[in-house]
């Protein structure tokens, strides 16, 4: 998180669903062979709870029942020149949005893991709609069973949120909106344009 409080995001409900529209992230964790991340998608189930499986051939896997670990979501991220502010002596930034987690992991039992892959799918397909949603009826008898034997389930509680959006309120709203006109069209703009309109 980043250390400006005026970066800092508060709000709970808008973090949630920044991560169940994100639906997907890095989980850190220490492991007897040191510091390991996966990537992984998401569900975020109920208010303080997400779900995810991994390989259990990943490097996590041995290590991840029961630990603390971090996860996160990033959202759109940019490079900020220094010219495009319009003020003297600036120097280069980043702006970025993204969502940490922390809390406890525990493995899930494997009956668990057909509805959490349905739900998954069922929740990505649905973005893609026209597009006939794909489901595992599609897949060949005893296909998708035997590709969960390689897969954990697990859900992380979640103890502590902390958000950061990093979209220039370090600065006076014109030069905001200077910055956000560079950058065009890009998600940071639009999320700069968003904060200075509220």
């Amino acid at each position: 998180m980043h250390p400006d409080r005026r970066f800092h995001w508060h709000d709970q409900d808008d973090m949630r669903a920044f991560v169940a529209d994100r639906a997907f992230g890095m989980l850190f964790t220490l492991t007897p062979d040191g510091p390991r991340v996966a990537h992984v998608p998401v569900l975020l189930d109920g208010q303080d709870r997400i779900l995810f499986h991994l390989s259990r051939g990943n490097a996590l896997a041995p290590s991840l029942d029961g630990a603390d670990a971090l996860f996160v979501a990033n959202g759109a991220d940019a490079y900020v020149s220094p010219d495009w502010y319009g003020l003297d002596d600036q120097v280069p930034t980043w702006n970025y949005v993204s969502v940490e987690l922390e809390g406890r992991v525990s493995a899930l039992p494997p009956e668990s893991l057909p509805d959490i892959i349905d739900r998954l799918s069922h929740d990505q397909e649905r973005r893609l709609s026209p597009k006939p949603a794909w489901t595992r009826d599609k897949m060949q008898d005893g296909l998708f069973d035997r590709m969960l034997g390689a897969i954990t389930a697990y859900e992380l509680r979640v103890t502590a949120w902390r958000g950061t959006r990093k979209l220039g309120q370090n600065k006076p709203e014109t030069a905001r909106l200077r910055v956000a006109d560079a950058l065009g069209d890009h998600a940071i703009a639009r999320s700069m344009r968003e904060t200075t309109a509220s």
